[in-house]
């Protein structure tokens, strides 16, 4: 312990690596844990009194920190706390911000509550998952959150955020978007269903649990919902989505990239020129609201990046390939690989990657 202002200590030097999942980056110059919103404050304070910078760290799995490390304050979220209340057949949730995401969903589900269950095996903290309207296997976090309790780092004022005001899109919120670096959110309240019944909407999940067993069979509440989330543990497994300390290529930030979303014009352009190049199968996609998802792992593929792929000491995973690994190697073998494969993509397609994961430098 090195420095301390009132209820907050601070720490000199502190590898950043193991503090996130893909295991790079150099170290703070200074590193701090809040345990209480007041905490949180009095680390602003200091970090402005001291003329620093600020960077704010949860579970560290979206995270990439610079081989130099981080030339500020790095202020850990670890607010716990959950509690429950119920109307009706609806219970709302508040849960902290610093709460380990997969923990709360199988508890969750062991208390019968439905909404989330597709989101099983995603790492990460409770008050991230608004951020980036956390989504997988047809479900978003946006479709259960009713407020998002933030501290606002000006005015040090916490203010509470209805759901409908968070500017919710596909992997975006306002908190990523108009108000980045604004707030910091110290809590979220999730309204679930009662002994609801799980809602699958995506079609690989779908098939997956119809080839083990008929849903319809199985009481609403847990014995449904847990079997769902059986299912998505296993399919992410299979993509190495679940950190795994004995699975190399679980040594990422998960998916580095965002699926695309073109106007129907450029999708018609794409499709074209696929065609035009000699491909009968047709391009994959998605119709959204806005546009047409195109999956961003088609893209890295087709431009010549297998899974598998090696770059000095980054790679692409086996198992998924929109996941950049760590091959023990460093933050710029693996940005250097993500700046080839963005170049390459829009040379060939004329599309650019936006990235998912966070780069701090």
């Amino acid at each position: 312990m090195n420095s301390s202002h009132k209820s907050i200590h601070t720490q000199k030097s502190i590898p950043l690596a193991g503090h996130t999942t893909i295991g790079l980056g150099g170290p703070a110059a200074e590193f701090t844990s809040c345990t209480t919103v007041d905490q949180v404050r009095e680390a602003l304070v200091y970090a402005r009194e001291q003329h620093l910078r600020v960077q704010i760290l949860g579970g560290g799995s979206n995270v990439v920190f610079a081989d130099r490390g981080f030339d500020g304050l790095v202020l850990k979220i670890d607010l716990r706390g959950v509690k429950f209340n119920e109307v009706g057949d609806q219970v709302s949730v508040v849960a902290g911000a610093g709460e380990n995401w997969d923990d709360l969903v199988k508890r969750y589900i062991d208390g019968d509550l439905a909404g989330i269950e597709c989101l099983s095996g995603i790492p990460g903290l409770v008050g991230a998952t608004p951020i980036q309207n956390v989504g997988a296997y047809g479900q978003e976090v946006c479709d259960t959150i009713v407020s998002v309790t933030a501290l606002e780092r000006k005015s040090l004022e916490l203010i509470q955020i209805p759901g409908s005001e968070c500017r919710f899109g596909y992997r975006q919120s306002r908190f990523k978007s108009d108000d980045k670096n604004r707030f910091i959110i110290t809590e979220v309240c999730f309204r679930l269903t009662k002994f609801g019944k799980p809602q699958i909407r995506y079609s690989e999940l779908q098939q997956y649990v119809e080839s083990r067993m008929h849903l319809n069979t199985l009481a609403n509440g847990k014995p449904a919902l847990d079997a769902v989330r059986s299912a998505v543990l296993a399919l992410r497994r299979r993509k190495s989505m679940v950190i795994d300390p004995a699975d190399p290529n679980s040594r990422s930030v998960g998916s580095f990239f965002v699926n695309p979303i073109l106007s129907k014009e450029t999708f018609a352009t794409l499709e074209e020129q696929w065609k035009q190049s000699g491909h009968e199968k047709p391009v994959p996609v998605f119709p959204v609201k806005n546009g047409m998802k195109v999956p961003a792992a088609w893209l890295v593929e087709n431009a010549g990046f297998a899974r598998g792929y090696r770059r000095n000491g980054a790679g692409i995973s086996a198992n998924h390939s929109l996941a950049l690994i760590n091959c023990a190697g460093t933050t710029k073998d693996l940005l250097e690989l993500a700046g080839e494969i963005e170049n390459t993509v829009h040379q060939k397609f004329g599309i650019r990657l936006q990235r998912e994961a966070v780069v701090v430098e």
